[in-house]
């Protein structure tokens, strides 16, 4: 089955990521690229997002014109970072690749088309 794992990053991480040293972010980063280093046989295809302030929101509301807007679509304490597309056998195995991820604190799945 095919899964998407979406990694979000909440507010309080985002700082505690800024407030690392350089050491600290290094190691952080190096244990994401390992985590995908060991489950390469599984992921399909992944991209870390820019941040939150770079989105444009398209509002379809059903009025006459689609609202474009600077910015997420809300104001949220947690934003979408990145996300990997995942073939595995099932739910189960899904949830331990989610359960083994070492960064943001929030990992949303989804079946995936």
């Amino acid at each position: 089955m095919k899964y998407v794992l979406m990694f979000v990053e909440t507010e309080q991480f985002a700082q505690d990521l800024e407030a690392m040293d350089e050491a600290g972010r290094e190691a952080a980063f190096e244990a994401v690229g390992r985590w995908f280093a060991e489950h390469a046989d599984k992921i399909t295809h992944h991209t870390h997002l820019h941040p939150v302030h770079t989105a444009t929101t398209v509002r379809l509301d059903g009025g006459a014109e689609p609202i474009v807007t600077d910015g997420p679509f809300i104001e949220g304490k947690e934003v979408v970072s990145g996300f990997a597309e995942i073939e595995v056998a099932d739910l189960d195995e899904a949830l331990a690749l989610a359960r083994s991820w070492p960064a943001c604190p929030i990992v949303e799945i989804r079946p995936a088309s």
